[in-house]
């Protein structure tokens, strides 16, 4: 079954400083994923955190532990398996509540798993020490990091920057790795520390299981790992074909548009043209229009006049033939006579006028 996460954050991990105790180092360079994992074989949480393939958290919690908040957006709690304290700065408040509140839950499991164990008289035991250390000695280590929490300082407020999610898998490979290097320190201490045989036996049995079946989890995280690979690799390939297929049709409807625009703006000078064309051609219809009005109002005017004037000649001929009857052989007479006769014929190329420029204008208002 192995380990299996539980619970997963974002935070700045540090580390204390082991040789001042008072001030951070620190560990990741970017808030890194923080989870807490339970091993249902040995009944163990842990905290891990892996940047990359460096583990900057490697934890397992005991019932002694404690998580102290130190700040708003802060945190720190002494591992003395581990020999360091752990300090952890989130982005929110809110964050850091959750986080201390998984830590809290965790700690009471492990608490109740502990008691449990002891009272149904199981050999396993949760590995709350490092291998070369005495229980006395834990204990006291235990006291006195608890002891300088409470007086390390808050690090930078920067700390809690930009977050960003790494894979799961990625950090379980990585613990596992570390996993397998931690478990053979404490085999070998542990062998050259305790002096039964018997005891000593049993927990190199136990901890050659332990080793088999991380060995086995590892292998079997590669497989995952690889299928993950080719996965990344053939969606890799065929975003780049999308990508190159989308590049051309950009090309191409670039074309298109330009293409367009050009038909477009044809379009727009033709129009223009036409509009200037049937504007021209308007005002120069009404400008004829106005010319053959002036023009047949000056004939119009012309001939009232003629008219006018043939009425008093007409009144002057009968005046004429009325004294004809009396001077039939008067000289005057004749050359008045002559004179109608010009008259006459004056007149009808007059009419004959008027007909031609009234048919003109008929024509130009039904044009």
């Amino acid at each position: 079954m192995g380990e299996q996460p539980i619970f997963t954050c974002q935070a700045h991990v540090f580390h204390i400083d082991p040789k001042t105790k008072r001030t951070w180092i620190t560990a990741s360079t970017k808030a890194i994923s923080v989870s807490f994992f339970y091993d249902s074989s040995r009944n163990l949480y842990r905290i891990i955190s892996v940047e990359g393939t460096k583990a900057v958290i490697n934890s397992t919690i005991t019932p002694n532990m404690t998580f102290t908040q130190t700040s708003q957006k802060f945190g720190q709690w002494s591992d003395v398996r581990a020999n360091t304290v752990y300090g952890l700065g989130f982005a929110s408040e809110a964050e850091l509540g959750k986080f201390i509140e998984k830590f809290h839950e965790v700690k009471e499991a492990t608490k109740n798993a502990m008691a449990k164990a002891s009272t149904n008289g199981s050999s396993a035991v949760t590995p709350v020490t490092s291998a070369n250390a005495s229980p006395i000695t834990s204990r006291s280590s235990i006291t006195q990091n608890d002891s300088f929490v409470s007086d390390i300082a808050e690090p930078p407020q920067s700390a809690s920057g930009s977050i960003k999610n790494e894979s799961p898998q990625h950090s379980i490979s990585a613990n596992n790795n570390n996993t397998i290097t931690n478990e053979h320190k404490t085999v070998s201490s542990n062998s050259s520390t305790e002096g039964g045989a018997a005891n000593s036996d049993q927990q190199m049995k136990y901890e050659n299981e332990r080793l088999k079946l991380a060995l086995a989890q590892s292998s079997a995280n590669a497989k995952k790992w690889e299928i993950e690979l080719s996965t990344l690799k053939s969606n890799n390939l065929r975003l780049t074909s999308a990508l190159q297929e989308s590049t051309a049709n950009v090309d191409e409807w670039k074309r298109q548009l330009h293409s367009y625009k050009e038909e477009n703006q044809r379009l727009k000078v033709r129009v223009q043209e036409l509009e200037n064309a049937k504007s021209g051609s308007l005002s120069s219809s009404e400008a004829l229009t106005d010319d053959l009005r002036r023009e047949i109002t000056l004939l119009k005017s012309r001939i009232e006049s003629l008219e006018k004037e043939l009425m008093n000649q007409e009144i002057e001929l009968k005046a004429a033939k009325v004294s004809l009857k009396d001077k039939n052989n008067d000289p005057m007479i004749k050359n008045l006579s002559a004179v109608f006769q010009q008259f006459s014929i004056h007149l009808s190329d007059l009419q004959n006028v008027q007909k031609e420029m009234d048919k003109i204008f008929q024509l130009h208002k039904t044009t």
